[in-house]
């Protein structure tokens, strides 16, 4: 199960550094074309996108977590926000098994 990243430049290059596919968005219409182009994708299993990309898309991205088993799709604190829980924490809430 691969992983794909949907966020700005810097968490995508760090996630890149440990060989997770990505593509920085700085718009709605980028955000959506990414979205829609990575759940078409089979190979994806988990989609990490980060909250301010995903505010950009949030009535999509809402819909898809509602309707649709995979990709799951996990949402990250965006660069500079506070979370008490690390991205190992989110993925595991998200799949419900310990990774």
């Amino acid at each position: 199960m691969e992983y794909y990243v949907i966020a700005d430049e810097d968490v995508t290059l760090g996630f890149s550094l440990v060989g997770i596919q990505g593509v920085a968005v700085h718009t709605p219409e980028e955000a959506q074309a990414a979205f829609d182009k990575v759940t078409q994708m089979k190979q994806f299993g988990i989609i990490i996108i980060t909250e301010k990309a995903a505010s950009f898309i949030r009535e999509k991205v809402d819909r898809y977590l509602f309707t649709e088993n995979l990709p799951l799709v996990v949402e990250i604190p965006s660069p500079g926000e506070k979370s008490s829980r690390d991205l190992r924490t989110l993925v595991n809430e998200a799949i419900g098994v310990s990774i």
